[in-house]
């Protein structure tokens, strides 16, 4: 053990000692400093993210934007310019921290002549000019600017910036930033395809009504007609389409049996085009056409006024209407017709055990004022079938990429007659040829509507008379 007495420390040994304990404690403070920041910072972007889960309105998810990025890279100033999906500023989102400088800036960029075009956004010219436009109004201010981008498109622009002086930036800075404009852009996006969903489902609403509409306006039934057996089918390619079919009598005040015997008007057609317009210039026609019918004219008649009524109507639409008109006396079986180059309808002569094209020449309904139409006339007999069919039909796509065409139809045609069938069984085995030469997993392209007439082969023997006049 030593002797001799401890030496006394030296200030400057003391000053040393003292120093190292105020770095530490000043090292320490730094750390907890730095984590504490971290902490908020982490916490601040939580809070975004919660809120772009949770919010259902835009406006108040973007107004959090500017407060969020100015406090993660702490500064005074952010501006929010987003873009609507046409490519234009969206100056009702427009959002400014701090709110005393708001006004003038607000109000330069509402008033920003370029940013009102559409694509304004994907020009980086145009993008360059809105920068200088906001550098301009803080020319002493540090900014850095980012953009908002979300599945590949331009949805806003960020700005972020110290209206002192120079900001004081690091890598963390710029990514913070970065990461709430991609927040802000995801958060736009969002809202925008929300929109379209809800666009489509007011439209698929509109469709389903209109689709009511039209199946409502398509007889649900065959009428009862004596000697004759009747089946139809409309297939829509869309929702709504432009086919139509139609049984009319002639004397609607006639009931019973007599309305059975009575003449019938039997029609097809097809608007040029599908969808909702289509549907609704169909629905127009058909009233105009039932009125003609009870004026008792013949066919030539009833598609030349017909046409004359719905000129003005079809010529500003900028479509044209395909029409066969035929009526039916039961007690002749004497069958009148004109076409407004419609599909020519197929009768099959059980006679003769051929297939026949049944046409007479004749302009599209709406093409020409004065456009003239020539009637024909048949005489049925027992076991002839009469085929009535839209363009729908031979004009449906094969597998192969081939159409299923006129020469088809009357080979199906030919063979299913021969068969012996129903009416309604010679329009299933039609409708089973063209869905097995479409492809099950296909849809047809246009609508396709079929209506078969077939004349009964066992007559029934005429009724007595009645003294009281048809």
């Amino acid at each position: 053990m030593s002797k001799n007495p401890p030496r006394p420390r030296s200030t400057s040994s003391i000053k040393t000692v003292l120093s190292e304990l105020d770095s530490s404690q000043a090292f320490r403070e730094l750390l907890d400093s730095l984590t504490s920041e971290q902490l908020r910072n982490q916490d601040l972007l939580l809070s975004l993210a919660f809120a772009l889960r949770s919010f259902t309105n835009l406006h108040r998810f973007l107004e959090l934007v500017p407060v969020v990025v100015s406090r993660l890279v702490g500064v005074d100033g952010a501006l929010l310019v987003p873009f609507q999906d046409d490519g234009s500023l969206w100056r009702e989102q427009l959002h400014l921290l701090p709110l005393n400088q708001s006004q003038d800036l607000l109000k330069k960029l509402a008033s920003f002549k370029n940013g009102k075009a559409s694509g304004f956004a994907s020009d980086e010219a145009q993008l360059l000019a809105l920068d200088h436009l906001v550098q301009s109004h803080m020319p002493k201010a540090g900014i850095f600017s980012t953009s908002l981008v979300a599945r590949g498109r331009q949805r806003g622009r960020l700005y972020v910036f110290d209206p002192c002086g120079k900001l004081v930036w690091s890598e963390v800075h710029r990514r913070h930033v970065q990461l709430v404009a991609d927040l802000a852009g995801v958060a736009i996006e969002n809202d925008l395809m929300l929109q379209q969903l809800r666009r489509h489902e007011r439209v698929d609403r509109q469709l389903s009504i209109g689709a009511e509409i039209q199946a409502q306006l398509l007889p649900d039934h065959c009428p009862v007609i004596e000697g004759i057996d009747l089946a139809a089918c409309c297939r829509p390619a869309f929702q709504v389409g432009g086919d139509y079919y139609d049984f009319m009598p002639m004397r609607p005040e006639l009931i019973g049996r007599r309305r059975e015997r009575g003449r019938w008007a039997l029609v097809i057609g097809d608007v040029m085009g599908k969808g909702v317009p289509a549907g609704l210039l169909m629905t127009m026609l058909r009233g105009m056409l039932r009125a003609e019918v009870l004026s008792g004219l013949p066919p030539d008649r009833i598609l030349h006024d017909l046409n004359q009524l719905a000129q003005e109507d079809l010529a500003q639409s900028h479509r044209f209407v395909t029409l066969f008109y035929s009526d039916y006396d039961p007690r002749s079986r004497r069958l009148r017709y004109a076409n407004a180059a419609h599909n020519p309808p197929l009768v099959w002569r059980a006679q003769h055990r051929c297939v026949n094209r049944l046409d007479a020449p004749g302009l599209l309904i709406g093409l020409q004022a004065e456009a003239e139409y020539v009637s024909g006339e048949m005489f049925l007999e027992p076991g002839d079938v009469l085929l009535y069919y839209t363009d729908g039909v031979t004009e449906a796509p094969g597998l192969a990429g081939d159409r299923f065409d006129e020469a088809r139809l009357i080979r199906v045609l030919e063979e299913t007659c021969r068969s012996g069938l129903s009416a309604q069984g010679i329009l299933d085995h039609l409708f089973l040829r063209l869905d097995r030469f479409v492809g099950n997993d296909h849809h047809l392209e246009d609508d396709a509507s079929i209506v078969v007439l077939k004349v009964r082969e066992t007559l029934t023997l005429p009724s007595v008379k009645s003294s009281q006049p048809d």
